[in-house]
């Protein structure tokens, strides 16, 4: 989690999100608690992430990060995703993190460039995923745990699920209709 949630610093909420409900709730943390929980879809209902004009990014990207898990015939990954508020001085067109960083490094560059905001934000940085700034907060966002495969024990357990939790939606399906669940998951909660 490390990877994604880096730095760490004003990070006010945590998912892992798997686009299903079976076993998809974490109790929160007390209100006040030092305790760092990681939470999980169904803790994330009725919330939306707010990217503006970058949330086509966002569903293009997950449908090319899924057809490529798909084709491998991977499933049980998850999006993680963190939430930061972003300073006063953050918000605006050409004020975000990724503008900051290039007008530092290289010059002064186009806010009118959504796309541009996409790129990973520091190559040397132990952040290799990427972070994308919405209106008002910062999105952390990944793809991880991509080394199930969906073999012969998979699939029965597929079939056993099936049967346990009918008419509900579960982790272990075909890597299709994981990836299709996944990019509808984030389709349906962006903005």
């Amino acid at each position: 989690m490390l990877s994604v949630f880096y730095p760490a610093g004003r990070i006010s909420e945590r998912y892992d999100i798997k686009g299903c409900e079976v076993s998809r709730w974490v109790e929160p943390a007390p209100e006040g608690s030092p305790l760092v929980l990681v939470l999980k879809d169904l803790n994330f209902q009725g919330k939306t992430i707010d990217l503006g004009p970058q949330r086509s990014w966002l569903l293009h990207q997950m449908e090319l990060d899924t057809a490529f898990l798909r084709e491998l015939n991977v499933l049980d990954y998850s999006l993680l995703m963190a939430f930061q508020l972003l300073h006063e001085d953050e918000r605006g067109p050409g004020n975000s993190l990724i503008f900051r960083t290039v007008r530092s490094v290289r010059g002064v560059q186009s806010p009118e460039e959504p796309a541009s905001q996409n790129r990973r934000l520091l190559p040397d940085s132990p952040n290799a995923l990427h972070i994308l700034d919405g209106p008002e907060q910062r999105y952390f966002l990944g793809l991880v745990d991509l080394a199930t495969v969906y073999g012969l024990r998979k699939r029965l357990e597929h079939l056993w699920k099936t049967l346990r939790y009918p008419r509900r939606t579960f982790s272990t399906v075909s890597p299709a209709r994981y990836a299709r669940r996944l990019c509808q998951w984030v389709e349906a909660h962006t903005a």
